[in-house]
């Protein structure tokens, strides 16, 4: 099997998911490809990685077309990532909410495989613990991803060790988990009841979705452009009540791309909250 592409056959690729999903692939990617896309050759009988690439871009196979944007889209997470989002979550944002009449919203955009909106889920959960009565409507947590298989694998809820063994804490993993066997373990009911997982292309509307008082969208604007940076960001603001919040990675920034919020510095952290 010939398990590498022609520079034509690269670049062609990278435009194809560029167009897809907006996800910008660099000039010399050709091993990411390569890593994630040639175990699907032999399922597909594919005699190259450059017939699988030929067929995913073509309309006749469009189930091989969502397998493979599937594997190009898939991306590590841990449980509290960074940390200071949840921290901030639970002393600054969550309180902002107190006594409202109508339940905080709050989506998860590009969830991967579920760590994230389920942190926050156990963070809300660990507030109400602490301030009992705080939230009277509650909390619904929207989480979202292009993939299909991403979000199937989230509403099982049940990770494996090594991914529990990722920024998950003994005392949290006793709380909300329980055991499945020897190597998995599921959240528990109260956590996963608290998530709404739906399929969403961050190129496309948002509207279906409805209003939210927090979104989050962590370490996913690197991956696009920054014209595609820019239309999201500005769909995100559309999205927003009046005053909510955006959280975005430690190492992105909406400078130059939007004027429709303002920075908060925290210690530590940024937030962004849009503007009135």
């Amino acid at each position: 099997m010939h398990k590498t592409l022609a520079d034509s056959e690269y670049n062609q690729f990278r435009l194809f998911l560029e167009q897809q999903c907006g996800i910008v692939l660099g000039e010399n990617k050709q091993y990411l490809v390569k890593s994630r896309l040639a175990p699907l050759m032999v399922k597909y009988g594919a005699a190259s990685l450059g017939e699988l690439v030929q067929r995913a871009m073509s309309v006749r196979e469009r189930d091989l077309r969502a397998v493979v944007i599937d594997a190009m889209t898939t991306n590590e997470t841990q449980w509290f990532r960074d940390i200071y989002p949840f921290e901030l979550l639970k002393s600054k944002l969550l309180p902002d909410y107190a006594k409202a009449k109508t339940p905080v919203k709050i989506w998860s955009a590009a969830c991967s495989s579920g760590q994230e909106p389920y942190s926050i889920a156990m963070t809300i959960l660990e507030y109400n613990t602490s301030r009992p009565g705080a939230l009277p409507s509650g909390a619904q947590i929207t989480a979202t991803d292009i993939s299909a298989t991403m979000l199937e694998q989230c509403k099982t809820a049940e990770y494996d060790s090594l991914a529990l063994a990722r920024g998950l804490s003994p005392e949290r993993k006793k709380l909300f988990f329980e055991k499945v066997d020897d190597n998995r373990m599921r959240l528990s009911a109260k956590v996963r009841n608290l998530v709404n997982f739906r399929p969403a292309n961050l190129l496309e509307s948002y509207a279906l979705l409805g209003k939210f008082d927090i979104i989050f969208c962590r370490n996913v604007l690197i991956y696009f452009s920054p014209d595609v940076k820019a239309k999201i960001l500005k769909q995100f603001a559309g999205s927003l009540n009046p005053g909510g919040y955006l959280f975005l990675g430690a190492s992105e920034s909406i400078t130059g791309l939007s004027d429709d919020f303002e920075m908060i510095r925290c210690n530590p952290g940024i937030i962004y909250r849009v503007k009135k």
